[in-house]
């Protein structure tokens, strides 16, 4: 018996209803998913990351941050400290304030951080950020290099994060100062990319007979590499300055067509031209003793992913689908390489053997780090390719349940230094020390709940601008909690940010036309101001 066209047609319509009907069932399932994550994020990442960490981290005797608690929040050690740690807690407090402005003590710490810095950590002689240094900020000797471009990448990152916050331009001057010294004495005109390990003076330091085989010293490497990326897109969004630009589409460029190796996953260390340093056709014994230099670090991979895409949306590249497509190869990589997907987490280390098949996981620990910028390229990904079979906001999900499990100190504050799946020694670990504070996990859960409850919606347009005197001035807009602050435009290109009111006609630029756009966290814009003749 054939069916009439009338009946046809009716299946047909009911068929689409239904099928429309359970679409907008499972959008606003997961919907309200996604709020709920966020909820939780946010909680979490006030109640058990922000408040056990700061105020108590800032030292009042020495300045500065401290740098050493105990698996319950109290402070032991000698405090010595490290550029790094310093740096990363100067750039948490200055994003803090910025989320919470209500909450005074975060202001006051990312400026408290920024004197250390300014009036410590940096070397007045030779220029450039001491590594390490005792607590009352002494230059000290210890395994690391005088200088390193890794925790000078994290000082320049600080610093522009706090000028973003303040409008203190001794600081954005002080980055600025930094990326010169940096231009000067560590970057390679020839082969491209930074000088790691550097002398006081600034000089690059070179391996010779007496290094070990095994450390690191002397070689270029993807971690600085990374980080820098990070740190000069920081920069460049507070301060666009063309040779700036150069050197973040240059490192952008590097990492992901050199670095990065054609499976997906980053080489760790480099000779000066770029070579990769390499011990796959050595024995197995002497891999492993190797290790350091030469394995598959699926935390670096994901994370590497996120910057290349930061980056290249900083660098206003568009319609960038080859970034897009190796950010996506790095975490499909890690994925299907170095994913625990029976109860979540990335591992640590694998490696690629010679004689045997496949990948090898030569570290099954999950350090917590990883799973933070775990979390937080899945929602990106998840935002690109929604019904790829990686399922990339399932596997967040499964990521979040871990580290909810596994991860977070629930009674004491902050994560574990790695899964106690893995490693159930660490919930009597350090919660704080030179290597961890709260840069990674804060970066991330802030990353998360802009993704997950997105703010499309711009900032009011910048009112009543006008000259007097030499200075630009106009309205700050007031009904928008994530404003951060202002592009400044001169014919037509952007000169200038500020979180102020006020701006400093630039020499050269009379008969230019003006205009300015206010800006959030989120990264709206608002509409162009009025444009005026300068």
């Amino acid at each position: 018996m054939s069916l009439s066209p009338f009946f046809l047609k009716r299946s047909l319509i009911v068929t689409i209803i239904i099928s429309s009907f359970i679409t907008r069932a499972f959008a606003q399932k997961e919907n309200g998913e996604r709020k709920q994550i966020a909820a939780e994020m946010r909680k979490s990442m006030v109640d058990e990351l922000l408040k056990p960490w700061y105020p108590a981290a800032i030292d009042t005797l020495d300045g500065g941050f401290l740098s050493a608690f105990s698996y319950d929040f109290k402070p032991v050690g000698n405090q010595d400290k490290m550029i790094v740690t310093q740096a990363r807690h100067v750039w948490s407090n200055a994003k803090a304030a910025e989320m919470f402005p209500d909450v005074l003590y975060y202001r006051a710490g990312a400026k408290h951080g920024f004197e250390f810095l300014r009036n410590k950590m940096w070397d007045k002689e030779y220029g450039g950020f001491y590594t390490y240094v005792d607590r009352k900020g002494n230059p000290k000797k210890a395994s690391f290099a005088p200088k390193e471009a890794y925790g000078n990448s994290f000082a320049i990152y600080a610093l522009a994060a706090y000028y973003q916050m303040s409008g203190d331009t001794s600081a954005l001057n002080l980055a600025i100062r930094e990326f010169t010294w940096l231009e000067k004495h560590s970057h390679d005109p020839i082969y491209k990319g930074y000088y790691q390990h550097m002398e006081r003076d600034g000089t690059p330091i070179k391996r010779d007979a007496s290094t070990p085989t095994n450390a690191e010293t002397g070689y270029k490497d993807q971690n600085t590499s990374i980080h820098l990326l990070e740190a000069f897109n920081e920069l460049y969004t507070v301060w666009p300055n063309p040779l700036l630009k150069t050197r973040l589409n240059e490192m952008l460029v590097l990492i992901r067509d050199t670095i990065v190796t054609p499976k997906g996953y980053l080489n760790l260390f480099f000779h000066d031209d770029w070579t990769p340093v390499s011990y796959r056709d050595s024995s197995e014994a002497v891999i492993l003793k190797h290790r350091g230099l030469n394995h598959v670090s699926f935390g670096h991979d994901v994370e590497t992913a996120y910057l290349m895409l930061e980056a290249s949306h900083t660098l206003g590249i568009k319609n960038d689908t080859l970034t897009l497509r190796i950010g996506k190869k790095m975490l499909d990589h890690a994925l299907d390489n170095g994913y625990d997907n029976s109860v979540g987490g990335f591992y640590d280390e694998g490696y690629y053997f010679k004689d045997k098949p496949g990948i090898t996981i030569i570290a099954d620990t999950k350090n917590w780090w990883a799973q933070a910028e775990g979390l937080n390229t899945f929602l990106i990904m998840d935002e690109y390719f929604p019904n790829d079979p990686h399922h990339y906001f399932d596997k967040f999900k499964q990521l979040w349940n871990y580290t909810q499990t596994y991860l977070i100190d629930h009674e004491h504050g902050d994560w574990y230094q790695g899964g106690l799946d893995k490693q159930p020694q660490y919930k009597m670990a350090l919660k704080g020390q030179i290597w961890k504070g709260t840069y990674h996990t804060y970066r991330a859960l802030m990353n998360c709940i802009q993704t997950l409850t997105p703010d499309k919606t711009p900032p009011p347009v910048p009112q009543n601008v006008r000259v007097a005197h030499q200075m630009i001035k106009w309205i700050e807009p007031r009904n928008n909690e994530t404003f951060v602050g202002y592009n400044i435009y001169i014919g037509g290109k952007r000169v200038w940010y500020t979180p102020l009111t006020t701006f400093e006609t630039p020499s050269g630029s009379k008969g230019k036309s003006l205009k300015i756009e206010a800006v959030d966290m989120h990264g709206n814009a608002s509409k162009f101001s009025k444009n005026i003749v300068l």
